[in-house]
């Protein structure tokens, strides 16, 4: 009989004869829903081989949960992300645990407790993550107290209000004595922070407070406010810089959870190369997802690299080998795939400095790509010049741009 030489041999290894986690993820997860996690982990190490820049989708309570400081911040410090997509709530709570008088604020309920009870006490809950509501007063308060400062006072994108809060966040988490959060972190790698839906959640409701006081005259001048068209076109000139400037000439993904930060992180394609035309321009290279949402629901949190491959989003050409999607709860896993990958690192790093560099990334190209500098891409100082490169590349573009300024529109 002859076989297939495309066959993929199932050969495990017994956990006792594994002595890390990467082995672990090789040899241990052979089959079903244990297989999906192995190729997003061979995925992942793949793309951190090559150097490819990163940039980050996350959906869901991971600041008020303490994630961020288990799994995210670390994957942050590694200098592999460019950019990340969040909600407003990831960024709001963040604060929390910084806030004057509210030490260690988060603490944990039963999921299926007695939700009346706990309205009665004044306790907020996220699903099993609960803390007082003046937290959320006095977030507010911060907040409000924030965007009165003469640095807010203009219109600004998304990416530089929150890189301005990261500075707040920093110096009251220096001034209380807490861990560093994300918007923190963020500020200080210069890693720009996307919120697609600014308007759902508390940053802006409180912006909106100051506004409404401001229309009703119990304020003077309130001057901030949100640039969405330069945000956008920010996000997409990072993307230009990471296909056409960046020396890998490609880009990954890694989307947790769905919704609009996905949908934000995989936007930039068709805005550059559908919308303004600019030639040339390709998908994501690279594409992990785990996601809760089953495929059948039809939303785009559950829809799979393949079918964003239909819209461009991601590379036709290699998407069968350097995509996957996992229907699963990120929240249990990120801690894993990070630990391995950093571990992949550390071993590098120690061989490094064993044997030096060169002869390292001679014997192992990939490790070039773990060890890239941890200072990061440091996008957000670049944001400027990159935004000019893409508006030249716009200019250039005229005449495709001005025969789609008019439609044959109908006449009611």
């Amino acid at each position: 009989m002859n076989h297939d030489s495309s066959r993929r041999t199932v050969r495990v290894r017994p956990v006792d004869q594994c002595v890390s986690l990467d082995e672990i993820f090789r040899h241990c997860l052979p089959a079903f829903g244990g297989a999906y996690l192995r190729r997003i982990y061979t995925i992942l190490d793949r793309a951190i081989g090559m150097g490819c820049p990163f940039t980050l989708a996350v959906a869901g309570p991971v600041t008020i949960s303490g994630q961020h400081q288990v799994w995210l911040l670390p994957l942050l410090e590694t200098g592999w992300v460019a950019y990340l997509s969040t909600t407003d709530a990831v960024c709001y709570h963040d604060g929390h645990r910084s806030l004057n008088a509210h030490r260690d604020p988060v603490f944990e309920v039963p999921i299926f407790g007695d939700d009346g009870a706990l309205r009665d006490e004044r306790t907020i809950r996220v699903t099993d993550m609960a803390f007082d509501e003046d937290v959320l007063l006095d977030q507010d308060r911060f907040l409000t107290a924030i965007l009165q400062r003469p640095e807010f006072q203009k219109k600004m994108t998304g990416t530089e209000l929150r890189n301005l809060l990261g500075a707040y966040y920093a110096a009251q988490e220096k001034a209380n004595g807490v861990d560093a959060g994300l918007l923190s972190t963020c500020h200080r790698l210069a890693i720009p922070v996307f919120v697609g839906a600014p308007g759902d959640g508390s940053v802006f409701l409180n912006s909106m407070k100051l506004w409404a006081m401001r229309q009703a005259g119990l304020i003077g001048e309130y001057g901030f406010d949100l640039d969405l068209h330069a945000e956008v076109f920010e996000a997409c000139a990072y993307h230009r810089w990471g296909l056409f400037d960046n020396p890998v000439k490609a880009l990954a993904t890694l989307i947790l959870g769905g919704g609009v930060p996905k949908n934000y992180n995989l936007q930039p394609e068709p805005a550059l190369g559908q919308v303004l035309g600019i030639p040339d321009v390709k998908g994501y290279e690279f594409d992990v997802q785990i996601v809760t949402a089953p495929v059948t629901d039809g939303s785009l949190s559950s829809c799979p690299p393949a079918e964003a491959v239909t819209w461009g989003k991601v590379d036709k050409d290699t998407y069968q080998q350097s995509t996957e999607s996992m229907q699963g709860d990120f929240s249990m896993i990120m801690p894993f795939l990070v630990k391995a990958l950093l571990d992949n690192r550390k071993g590098y790093e120690q061989r490094a400095a064993e044997i030096g560099d060169e002869r390292l990334f001679a014997e192992e190209p990939r490790a070039r790509g773990y060890l890239r500098p941890r200072s990061g891409y440091r996008l957000y100082e670049h944001r400027a010049e990159l935004c000019v490169k893409l508006n030249e590349s716009v200019r250039e573009n005229r005449d495709w741009l001005m025969e789609t300024l008019t439609y044959p529109l109908a006449r009611g």
